[in-house]
């Protein structure tokens, strides 16, 4: 990355009010920033502000940390309920995927992953059965298989080996990429705004397992997938990414699981991408995406 593209982004959101903007902008302006990316939304509802701003890095005289320290008097300033994070896109970030048996989301993200097209340090694929093993190797990757019993002292047991490995990368993401496993409230909690589900289901709709014999038997002319955060109340967390693609009635589950592969796939890049970019701002159950 060249220093004309290195970039220090600003995602923050508080209570509406006027003057955000202009309080930002002029703090920016002080230092000789120069903002390359900007998005406002204020939500009428809650009152609440949101805005994402990207800054060229070779535009300010000081590097990251010095940005941070600077910036805390501005968020003071916003008030107390003001949620605000700094980021560097200089920084490759790290991520763990979490699969059990289903392929296509780890293909998918694995190509994009050797092609550049996703440009992370993909840590650690772990599994808890081994029948992605070679497929993660053979991409360079380590593969982790940690066996999960229906006990619930050995399926305890397996969570925490499972927390060990992850929290030792320290990832920005963890991807649960059909893992097929409900993760406890308290990994739920320790990795909060950090883990990210695909759900083959367009949610709120056809929730929990078998979502395409679900929507197979209601006769629906859509299918669709759902990026969301893991939360411990079950594939509701906020929502990051969705789309749908169309079936009708000649399309039995087998077409409707096929179809709804080639959506999984999409909408958990484009999920993943969002979150590593630091699009999203999360304000209780909804998500402000720029």
């Amino acid at each position: 990355m060249s220093p004309s593209e290195r970039r220090f982004v600003i995602r923050l959101g508080c209570p509406d009010r006027t003057g955000i903007v202009a309080r930002i902008a002029g703090f920016l302006a002080e230092h000789g920033g120069w903002i390359v990316e900007a998005g406002y939304h204020t939500d009428p509802n809650t009152g609440w502000f949101f805005t994402r701003q990207e800054v060229r890095a070779d535009s300010l005289p000081f590097g990251i940390d010095e940005l941070r320290r600077r910036f805390v008097a501005v968020a003071d300033e916003l008030g107390s309920r003001t949620d605000w994070r700094v980021s560097d896109t200089g920084e490759r970030r790290r991520v763990v995927i979490l699969v059990s048996k289903e392929s296509h989301c780890l293909h998918d993200l694995l190509g994009r992953v050797g092609s550049g097209e996703l440009d992370v340090d993909l840590r650690a694929v772990i599994g808890n059965h081994p029948d992605l093993g070679p497929i993660t190797e053979a991409h360079g990757i380590p593969f982790h298989h940690i066996p999960f019993a229906t006990d619930p002292d050995a399926k305890t047991a397996a969570f925490q080996q499972v927390r060990e490995l992850v929290e030792t990368q320290d990832p920005n993401a963890i991807v649960l990429a059909r893992f097929m496993q409900v993760l406890p409230p308290e990994l739920c909690a320790a990795w909060a705004g950090r883990a990210l589900n695909i759900h083959h289901s367009f949610l709120p709709s056809f929730a929990g397992a078998r979502p395409y014999h679900q929507a197979y038997e209601r006769g629906v002319k859509l299918i669709g997938a759902t990026c969301h955060y893991v939360t411990a109340e079950l594939d509701a967390g906020p929502i990051v990414e969705q789309d749908v693609i169309r079936v009708d009635h000649t399309d039995d589950v087998a077409d409707m699981v096929r179809k709804g592969r080639d959506i999984e796939k999409i909408v958990l890049a484009r999920g993943l991408r969002a979150h590593l970019e630091d699009r999203v701002l999360v304000h209780g159950r909804r998500t402000v995406v720029f």
